[in-house]
């Protein structure tokens, strides 16, 4: 019987709130082959790792079992320290009698025999419990970027810094994402493409980024250091080698569509460049909107293209790279808030949004940079902010808050001062929440030296009067009903995530909260990193956040990343499935399941009275298996086991807890 050691932590009070420590070790003692059990306060502390260390080498203990919190956050902690004490890591057990017993209970006396259950499951699993050794895996010295915003920019500029390569995959036509639409940022009121395009054209010039844009990644397979990712470039029809940017193709072009890039504020092109700063700067043509792809007529920019260009049977390319690790840089959307029909948008085109605002500023926008009205071409006199439309909203919006609207509301009340010096603002707010260095300062500075006047309350309708929009809503600090027949409202729409967000998850294998926010591995210590070992998240695809937060959050994804590319070899998996080939049947279903394409068929010889049969199995790749477990499921005559996993084990530990009932 082998000698096991259990540990039990009382992470503060934790698990010791909830938890009788002491009953808990004294239970211990008692298991099959357990010869030694202690506690300490902090079992994650270098003086708890040394305890373990030491109990080890005292009692030969060749098992030991931890009662702590999720292995997920320290099971790597504890395998490092019982190999420090020459003992095999596998042969450590994790019980989770925090998050799966003090943190679900009040009772004391509920909790302390459901965690005495926990480890003596953990123990009886233990005493099966083999050494196992992980395989070391070569690691592809390049990264891939997915997305092509100031978050994706900044992340392929680090890694590329570093000297390795990087691929940045963007489904526009051009790199820049939403930061590209902004004039100005907050609290600097920098300009923003000022900022942005020499960050645009640094990833373009460098030598170790390769923008790949007008493109998506349709598959991703492998694992960490070794991504085998299919990506589709789609057919710009223009050949980007030959293109010189001279635009004389979209100045001829006759057909027009809806600007994606101005919020659909104002026309573009059939074959267009998103903004005049794009990078690359090449034109793409719109085919559902191009004459000749929709009518078989036209052709004009083919004719007027100096350097002939345009290559209309241009068909979509598909290729496979391989890449060491992965960031997810994708960025959010902003929600349509037509469902507010209390809002009159989509019904007025004085009613907008934050984002098609803001395009107003822009002297590359729908209206050259002039702040008017788009119902008259008017300057207004009066702009009502309605905050918090489809954010901190259970009912019908997002239940969790933006974090930029207060900013870039009070943003654009100033530059509306500074462009229409006669116009006054309104906010109707909720609360102001003005989270960063700064960022106090300059709401304070939007209400007393420009003068915007903020309502706490909110509007209830808003209906068209002639000329103008009526805004009724209540000031809740006074009571009072107010009605402000206003020029313009502008909408603080809610961030929300991409539509594509979760089947780009289910590609690359990330998951998602119930908004679609991409999740982090842990959301005070591994920030950036995910469930996937190799993929890493980026910016405002996390959650909402500002240009700091995004540019922030990028570099320390691409410093993970960096330090991945950096390592020759990693370890693998050492908990891989194994095939008992006696008992396969062959049906390989286990094949089909497999996300890593570890498992492939395998003929065998088989001696039998008379001769021999040869039949077909499965047979496992070591070296390409991540542990996943699938092919156990699926095994219908049961011969695949996952090590350290194995039915028996699993066994083991439902007749442990059977036994103590």
């Amino acid at each position: 019987m082998p000698r096991t050691g259990v540990f039990i932590c009382h992470c503060g009070t934790n698990i010791a709130g909830t938890v009788d420590i002491e009953k808990a070790v004294e239970a211990s003692r008692n298991f099959p082959g357990v010869v030694h059990a202690a506690d300490y306060r902090y079992l994650c502390s270098e003086m708890g790792q040394d305890l373990i260390k030491k109990a080890i080498v005292d009692n030969q203990l060749d098992r030991v079992v931890v009662g702590t919190c999720s292995p997920r956050m320290h099971e790597g902690t504890f395998r490092k320290a019982a190999a420090e004490a020459g003992l095999n890591p596998y042969l450590l057990e994790v019980a989770n009698i925090r998050e799966h017993c003090s943190w679900v209970h009040k009772d004391i006396e509920e909790a302390t025999p459901k965690a005495i259950s926990l480890l003596r499951a953990a123990a009886a699993k233990a005493v099966l419990n083999e050494s196992l050794d992980a395989p070391e895996l070569e690691v592809e010295k390049r990264a891939l970027v997915i997305g092509g915003g100031i978050a994706g920019i900044q992340a392929a500029i680090d890694i590329a810094e570093a000297g390795y390569e990087v691929d940045v995959v963007e489904r526009e036509p051009s790199i820049g994402g939403r930061m590209a639409q902004l004039e100005k940022t907050f609290p600097t009121l920098d300009c923003s493409a000022c900022i942005l395009t020499p960050k645009m054209v640094e990833a373009a010039q460098h030598p170790n980024v390769n923008l790949i844009t007008y493109s998506e990644v349709e598959e991703v397979k492998g694992f960490v250091g070794q991504f085998d990712v299919k990506i589709r470039q789609k057919a710009r029809s223009v050949d980007p080698v030959k293109c010189t940017g001279c635009g004389i193709c979209y100045e001829k072009c006759p057909s027009k569509a809806s600007s994606e890039f101005e919020m659909g504020l104002s026309k573009r092109k059939a074959i267009y460049i998103p903004f005049p700063q794009a990078v690359p700067n090449v034109p793409v043509i719109d085919r559902d909107a191009c004459l000749y792809f929709t009518k078989g007529r036209c052709q004009i920019c083919e004719k007027e293209c100096p350097p002939q260009a345009i290559v209309y049977d241009q068909e979509d390319e598909i290729f496979e790279r391989r890449y060491g690790t992965i960031i997810v840089a994708t960025g959010f959307d902003q929600m349509n808030p037509s469902q507010y029909g209390e809002y009159g948008y989509g019904q007025h085109p004085d009613i907008l949004t934050g984002l098609e605002f803001e395009r107003l500023f822009n002297a590359s926008g729908p209206t050259g940079g002039k702040v008017v009205r788009l119902s008259d071409g008017k300057p207004p006199e009066k702009v009502v902010f309605i905050q918090c439309v489809g954010s901190r909203d259970k009912a019908r919006g997002m239940n969790y808050c933006s974090k930029i609207c207060c900013m870039y509301t009070a943003k654009q009340a100033i530059l509306l001062k500074e462009k229409v010096p006669d116009a006054k603002s309104y906010v109707f707010y909720i609360d102001v929440r003005t989270a960063g260095k700064g960022y106090e300062e300059f709401q304070r500075r939007a209400a007393e030296e420009y003068d915007v006047a903020y309502l706490r309350g909110q509007v209830g309708k808003i209906f068209p009067d002639g000329d103008h929009l009526v805004v009724h809503g209540v000031d809740s600090l006074s009571g009072k009903i107010i009605e402000i027949k206003a020029d313009m409202v502008v909408l603080a729409a809610a961030s929300i995530a991409r539509a594509d967000s979760p089947e780009l998850g289910r590609i690359v294998g990330i998951n998602s909260d119930s908004y679609h926010f991409f999740n982090e591995a842990h959301p005070k210590l591994k920030p950036v990193e995910t469930h996937t070992a190799g993929v890493f998240i980026a910016g405002a695809c996390q959650a909402p956040k500002d240009i700091p937060d995004t540019v922030a959050q990028a570099s320390a994804a691409a410093v993970k990343a960096v330090g991945l590319l950096s390592k020759e070899f990693l370890k693998g998996e050492a908990c891989t499935a194994e095939v008992n080939q006696a008992e396969c049947s062959g049906c390989l279903y286990c094949e089909a399941v497999c996300p890593y394409s570890a498992i492939s068929p395998v003929e065998i010889e088989e001696r039998y009275q008379g001769g021999t049969l040869k039949r077909t199995v499965a047979e496992v790749n070591p070296a390409l298996c991540q542990g996943c477990g699938s092919c156990t499921v699926i095994c219908r005559s049961g011969s695949i086991n996952l090590k350290g996993f194995s039915n028996e084990q699993i066994l083991a530990e439902v007749d442990a807890i059977c036994l103590q009932r």
